[in-house]
């Protein structure tokens, strides 16, 4: 087991990407001992005929560069094709009550799981069982409970194959209860999307970045979680397009990029410029800030009709393809500047600087990520943005549109084919006829709804397909004691981490394929597919030898599992569906033949087939046939307590992601972007508030939640650490800070936990034995 033994703080001032991304790459490759089959497996990731990356879902171009990844997709599949083996000798010897006293990142750096396991309870260990006892054991269970009070996880890693398949089971079982990983990031997106404009996902493809004339960012650290982006917006950069930032901290992905995959560049002192103008917004104050620029775009349209000018406005878009404009005006207009500028904790003149480039620029996309939906209020700004952009007309033409940048590789794919706990946005009928199933009528639970179950007790059996589910979700202290009640655990794997380790009556470890490892079934080689976050579907091929030949694919799992509960169905064969997943690809066009006809040919057609999104095309799928204006009822994304006017004493928290993680999986304990290294355990605050709160840099504290104070949710010791954020917030590394956010404590609608703006207070703390001080390289610290 790895812990770190020293940790330090140096700002960053070099660009991202550059060397420092090589260097990263090469150490990984080292540590997994992956030298032999990583690089040509590098090679091959996200190319035509290759395999999609693990990590995230970033679009993959048709006309590829010649290393089509970047360091966190390289750090993924290093990861998975590690030679390291968590094999029976290593459960063989260590109880779960041992491992459970393991950090998450020492639990994964183990390696590979080898082979299905069952846990016993007698000697606390994990024992190896055969797949035919698994599934048996597993089916019977299944069988003896109700349906309702069981729960399918997805985590956004499955193919499109095994998420349809899965989605099958759930409901020829007897549920929707198909909570995934959207839930906890961009459900807000879906709720909001599909309101405004009438889709849930995003309008913009990789072409569309060549021809924009100007970029926004909103709440997404591009350099850390999708660094293949930053190639088109360094192209458009170069096309002198102006790039306009809002996000807290400064990012240096959103600052410098110099491009890994040019020789010039990497030889060179030149590094791209991102961002022209970066606004480091409060947390929460997206929207008031969107508000801004609204009502600065309204003061400059005044000025021109005033003088016989054009409108600033697209009147001609406004008033053919929307609806609720004259309502949504009158608010803006009625908001002052200066709670405008508390809210957002920018000038006016910040706000007009960002106005007056959007002003005249004519194909302008807008991107964002989870800063802008993991917040109370998280529905109302993306729609909030979708009014930006309706002013001007930005939806639905070449060069323009709305972009939000989803995390795991499939996470958005998954649900066009049926992953959802509602029942209406998936074709009852069809799947009636073509399956003899009958989609159950009622609503099941979505992440929040399983959690709540699973503290009322009514949640009596989980199955996880991938993912670290008791990490990911928020109230972890009060979630995993709950999770003991259960009557049975399943988790689908490749990796061993936390979710595992905290038992229940039964708890099953099925360890499946990768990505990157072929699926051979009857000595075929067997192609899957995924989704793209621009809407385009993709086929893939794995070539890598599979750690263990005891490893089963996904949609072997899901069969093996389907088969030993459900009753025959001559409609759906599942032994068929494993041995050639053509015929799930058939299953799929036959269910969703408007997106998914002639899959088998298309999706190997270089940057894959897009689904259709009539949004892109300007028809607008609402109730009444525009797209929305929608007004929000207030300026504040986070309203439980009101820092800085009734408590003085609560800090607004964020929860960020280093740039040595990926979702739950902590490859390391640096940030290089940041310049932490060696921990985790830190806590970013505006020198002011240091001092305002008595407190000092490089100081211990425990955190705590300043709302439900009669449930007690902590999470320290934490260093303090001196850093360019603005007053009044502060952040904290995920998944650490999940058991500061309550259950509660989500996005009003679409339930996406609001861990983007936890209020916090602070109280001093003593370092344990085994916590490692920061470090300075000289006297002081810069913030």
């Amino acid at each position: 087991m790895h812990t770190p033994s020293s940790a330090r703080y140096r700002p960053y001032t070099h660009a991202s990407g550059g060397w420092g991304s090589a260097r990263s790459v090469m150490n990984i490759l080292w540590r997994e001992q992956a030298l032999a089959q990583g690089p040509l497996a590098l090679y091959r990731q996200n190319k035509p005929g290759g395999f999609a990356c693990v990590s995230c879902a970033w679009a993959k171009p048709g006309h590829t560069h010649p290393l089509e990844f970047c360091e966190n997709g390289a750090k993924a599949t290093a990861w998975e094709l590690t030679t390291h083996r968590a094999d029976a000798a290593f459960f063989a010897q260590h109880r779960l009550s041992e491992l459970r006293s393991w950090p998450d990142q020492a639990l994964e750096q183990q390696g590979r799981l080898t082979e299905p396991l069952r846990y016993d309870a007698t000697s606390d260990r994990y024992l190896p069982v055969s797949w035919n006892e698994a599934y048996a054991v597993v089916g019977a269970k299944l069988k003896a409970l109700k349906p309702a009070s069981t729960v399918f996880y997805a985590s956004g890693r499955a193919s499109l194959e095994a998420s349809f398949m899965y989605q099958l089971f759930a409901r020829a079982y007897g549920h929707n209860n198909l909570p995934d990983s959207s839930n906890m990031c961009h459900e807000s997106t879906s709720v909001g999307l599909q309101e405004s404009i009438g889709v849930p996902v995003g309008t913009v493809t990789l072409e569309d970045f060549a021809q924009a004339d100007c970029l926004f960012f909103f709440g997404q650290n591009v350099g850390s979680n999708s660094p293949r982006l930053l190639h088109p917006v360094q192209e458009a950069r170069r096309r002198g397009v102006p790039v306009i930032t809002f996000n807290p901290l400064r990012e240096r992905g959103l600052e410098r990029f110099v491009n890994p995959q040019s020789p010039l560049e990497m030889v060179g002192p030149q590094s791209t410029v991102v961002s022209t103008q970066y606004h480091q917004v409060a947390i929460g104050g997206d929207l008031a800030a969107m508000v801004g620029i609204a009502k600065a775009l309204l003061a400059l349209d005044d000025q021109t009709s005033a003088g016989g000018q054009p409108s600033v406005l697209d009147q001609a878009f406004i008033a053919q393809h929307t609806h609720g404009v004259v309502e949504f005006i009158a608010a803006v207009r009625r908001w002052e500047w200066a709670e405008l500028e508390q809210r957002a904790g920018l000038s006016r003149a910040a706000m007009e600087a960002a106005a007056a480039v959007y002003a005249r620029s004519e194909r302008v996309i807008f991107l964002y990520g989870m800063g802008l939906t993991q917040h109370r209020h998280g529905v109302e700004t993306v729609q909030m943005l979708v009014n930006l952009l309706l002013l001007r007309g930005n939806i639905g033409k070449p060069g323009a549109g709305i972009c939000p940048v989803r995390g795991h590789s499939n996470v958005q794919g998954q649900r066009t084919v049926g992953i959802t706990e509602d029942p209406a946005k998936v074709p009852g009928e069809r799947i009636a006829e073509l399956f003899n199933i009958n989609v159950p009528e009622h609503k099941g639970l979505a992440t929040v709804d399983a959690c709540a179950g699973l503290l009322d007790g009514s949640v009596k059996a989980f199955i996880s397909l991938g993912g670290n589910f008791l990490r990911a979700i928020p109230d972890t202290s009060r979630m995993e004691p709950a999770w003991a009640n259960l009557a049975l655990n399943v988790q689908v794997a490749t990796k061993l981490n936390r979710s595992h380790l905290v038992t229940c009556a039964d708890n099953w470890l099925l360890p499946c394929l990768g990505h990157t490892e072929t699926d051979l079934q009857e000595g075929v080689a067997q192609a899957y597919s995924t989704e793209d976050s621009t809407g385009c579907i993709h086929g893939w091929n794995s070539q890598a030898r599979p750690a263990s030949e005891q490893l089963r694919s996904e949609v072997a799992i899901i069969a093996g599992l389907a088969q030993a509960t459900l009753a025959p169905n001559p409609k759906l064969d599942w032994d068929a569906w494993r041995r050639d997943a053509r015929l799930i690809r058939q299953a799929i066009a036959a269910t969703y033949p408007d997106t998914f006809h002639d899959m088998e040919q298309r999706m190997w057609q270089p940057g894959g087939f897009r689904r259709p999104l009539p949004a892109a095309e300007r028809r607008w799928n609402t109730e009444p046939g525009k797209a929305l204006f929608i007004t929000p009822k207030a300026l504040s994304e986070d309203n439980d307590v009101n820092p800085g006017r009734e408590r003085r004493d609560v800090l607004q928290l964020m929860t960020i992601r280093s740039n040595d993680q990926f979702n739950t999986t902590i490859y390391g304990y640096d940030d290089r972007f940041r310049g932490v290294k060696g921990t985790r355990k830190v806590v970013l605050m505006h020198r002011n508030d240091i001092a305002r709160l008595g407190l000092e840099p490089l100081g211990w504290v425990t955190l705590r939640t300043a709302v439900e104070t009669e449930v007690r949710r902590e999470v320290g010791p934490l260093q303090i650490l001196a850093y360019d954020i603005p007053e009044g917030c502060c952040a904290g590394y995920y998944p650490e800070c999940n058991p500061l956010v309550p259950l509660w404590h989500h996005a009003e609608r679409s339930k996406v936990p609001a861990a983007k703006s936890v209020p916090v207070t602070f109280e001093r703390a003593t370092p344990g034995p085994d916590d490692v001080s920061i470090q300075l390289p000289v006297a002081g610290q810069v913030a």
